[in-house]
C-alpha cells in the first residue's frame, strides 16, 4: 500500500502575482517613456517674437577661410542658425533651411549656419555627404555661440534688415512652414 501524501503547494500564486505586477510596471514605464519621447519629437519649436535688440557681433570664417561679418549683411534678412553635425535635430532641419533659402533666392535674404566648436575635418566630411547651399561658418571654442546665448541646438535667430533680432527659435523647426515663410516675408517688407 502506498501512502499518498498531499502535494506540497508552492507559493506560486504570490510569485506569479509579483511577476504580473512587475510586467505591468515595466509596460507602464515603457508607455510613459514613449509618450514623452513622442511628445518631445512632435512638439515643433516655436517661432517667437524677439525684443528687437541689435544683433550681437558675429564675424566668423568659412572652411575656405572667407570671413563673414553679420554687420555687412545689413539691409538683408538673415537667418543665423547655430548647429552641430552630432545634433540630429540640427541635421533634420537643414533641408527646410535650404528650401527657405531657395524660396527667397531672388530677395535680400541669407543664411549663416554657425557650426558650434567642431573640428574642420568633421564639418567638411558632413558637408561632402550633405551638400548645402548655405554659408557655413565655424565657431571654434564657441565664443560667438556663448555670446549669443545659444545653449540648445539648434538655435536660430531671424535678423531684420535693420540688423535687429526679430524672431528666435530654440530647437528644431520646419523652416518651410507657412509661419516661418510669413515671418521672413514680413521682415523683407520692412526697411
Amino acid at each position: 500500500m502506498h501512502l499518498i501524501l498531499p502535494r506540497r503547494r508552492e507559493p506560486r500564486g504570490l510569485f506569479l502575482y509579483a511577476g504580473f505586477i512587475a510586467r505591468r510596471v515595466r509596460v507602464c514605464w515603457l508607455v510613459a517613456a514613449l509618450g514623452f519621447a513622442t511628445a518631445a519629437m512632435t512638439h515643433a519649436a516655436e517661432l517667437k517674437r524677439a525684443s528687437g535688440a541689435p544683433a550681437l557681433p558675429l564675424a566668423l570664417k568659412t572652411l575656405d577661410g572667407t570671413m563673414h561679418d553679420l554687420a555687412k549683411y545689413r539691409g538683408k534678412v538673415v537667418l543665423v542658425n547655430f548647429w552641430a553635425t552630432w545634433c540630429e535635430p540640427c541635421r533634420d532641419e537643414m533641408p527646410s533651411i535650404q528650401k527657405l533659402k531657395e524660396k527667397f533666392a531672388d530677395q535680400p535674404f541669407d543664411v549663416l549656419a554657425v557650426n558650434v566648436d567642431e573640428p574642420e575635418a568633421r564639418v567638411r566630411a558632413f558637408l561632402e555627404k550633405t551638400p548645402l547651399g548655405l554659408t557655413v561658418v565655424l565657431d571654434p571654442g564657441k565664443p560667438v555661440t556663448k555670446a549669443w546665448n545659444a545653449r540648445i541646438l539648434p538655435g536660430s535667430y531671424l535678423i531684420g534688415r535693420d540688423g535687429r533680432v526679430r524672431y528666435t527659435v530654440v530647437g528644431e523647426m520646419d523652416w518651410s512652414d507657412a509661419r516661418a515663410v510669413k515671418a521672413v516675408e514680413e521682415l523683407l517688407r520692412r526697411r
